[in-house]
């Protein structure tokens, strides 16, 4: 997949553009739908199947007061859209100028910048442009005039319910991670860069991978055992989301993972974790020996899950 800052970036020679547009975090069921139409349609047409997302979301530069927690990071959000098979992803650069076009002036510049497009596909509630100007039937009565094909796709239902992305927030912030990988076609994980710690658990004898997890929506704090791949290498990991509160009471929230039987370093390496089963909520224990102890385990657990 190729990524693209700028339209001129695509160069799709002779071929006609079929383009999916959203914010597509998560990338659950109903997202997954529009792109895999966006990439039936170009191949049936032979055209270029490009996806256009924004660099951050929207409410970041609108209303700043109501950024959803993400559930994915940047990295994942890619790597989920380039493995449905899309030829190019253009992730435009969101700023207050860009938030002041209306809807008719963000299509009719893609048309203008992009050429010959075959067909835009979006969900059925899709909003767009200044003062959500946009909608369905705003890309309809364009399409008619400047020669596109519009699909307007209902939302996906799961048990009785519309798959979105503020019900996978809702699902994953009260523990309820296996509906949370239901909506999203795929087991729920978090993912962030390893940074440096305070090295806590290294003191303790288990020395732990401190993830980067700003804006990421959250399970309850606890212990979890999860697992992860490094370097072609799986590995069982326990995982601790909270605010260590025996050695080191109302400090910032942390995730820390603990790879079993893994040496090395791994500061500045992405770790993607699928997370399981929640071992135990975030306790505070009288002395560093009963905290040891209980690591200890915890470890235990995690190897008779995986």
């Amino acid at each position: 997949m190729k990524i693209l800052h700028a339209a001129n970036e695509l160069k799709p020679g002779s071929k006609k553009i079929c383009m999916a547009i959203g914010v597509f975090d998560g990338m659950h069921l109903g997202h997954q739908q529009i792109i895999r139409q966006t990439i039936a349609d170009a191949r049936q047409h032979d055209a270029v199947a490009l996806v256009i997302t924004f660099d951050r979301h929207p409410n970041s530069v609108v209303a700043p007061e109501r950024v959803p927690r993400q559930i994915y990071s940047a990295p994942q959000q890619l790597r989920a859209i380039a493995s449905l098979g899309v030829d190019a992803l253009w992730e435009i650069h969101f700023d207050r100028a860009f938030s002041e076009l209306s809807g008719e002036v963000f299509i009719r510049d893609l048309v203008s910048d992009l050429g010959k497009i075959h067909s835009i596909c979006v969900g059925a509630d899709f909003v767009f442009g200044h003062r959500r100007s946009g909608n369905v039937a705003l890309l309809r009565s364009l399409g008619a005039e400047l020669h596109f094909k519009v699909h307007g796709l209902a939302a996906v239902a799961l048990d009785g319910q519309v798959v979105s992305s503020t019900r996978i927030r809702e699902a994953i912030r009260a523990g309820n991670l296996d509906a949370a990988g239901q909506m999203l076609g795929r087991p729920y994980t978090i993912c962030g860069k390893v940074v440096e710690g305070d090295k806590i658990g290294r003191q303790l004898g288990f020395p732990t991978a401190n993830l980067d997890v700003t804006n990421l929506i959250l399970p309850p704090n606890g212990v979890y055992a999860a697992n992860t791949r490094f370097n072609e290498q799986s590995y069982r990991v326990a995982l601790n989301i909270g605010v260590r509160p025996t050695v080191a009471a109302g400090s910032e929230l942390r995730v820390e993972a603990l790879l079993l039987d893994f040496s090395g370093e791994l500061y500045g390496a992405e770790l993607e974790l699928e997370i399981g089963e929640r071992l135990r909520g975030e306790q505070t224990f009288s002395s560093a020996v009963e905290l040891r102890g209980q690591i200890a385990r915890d470890i235990a657990q995690v190897r008779s899950k995986y």
